[in-house]
């Protein structure tokens, strides 16, 4: 649970602003959406194959270029 501390005077959208940040800051809905729906461990293990390949591209041309 998160509690966000809302000092005397403070505008209230600064707090929810606070709360939102730290909120997406804990992954929880990232976490969720992973959840929904089953990915087989070889399937998640080729996604991340593909994006280091990607990733590994860019770095390359970052060095040529």
């Amino acid at each position: 649970m998160l509690i966000i501390p809302v000092k005397e005077g403070e505008n209230i959208d600064r707090a929810l602003k606070r709360y939102k940040r730290k909120f997406s800051n804990t992954k929880t809905m990232r976490e969720l959406r992973n959840r929904k729906q089953f990915t087989k461990p070889s399937v998640a293990n080729r996604a991340r194959k593909i994006k280091a390949s990607y990733v590994q591209q860019l770095r390359t041309q970052e060095e040529i270029g």
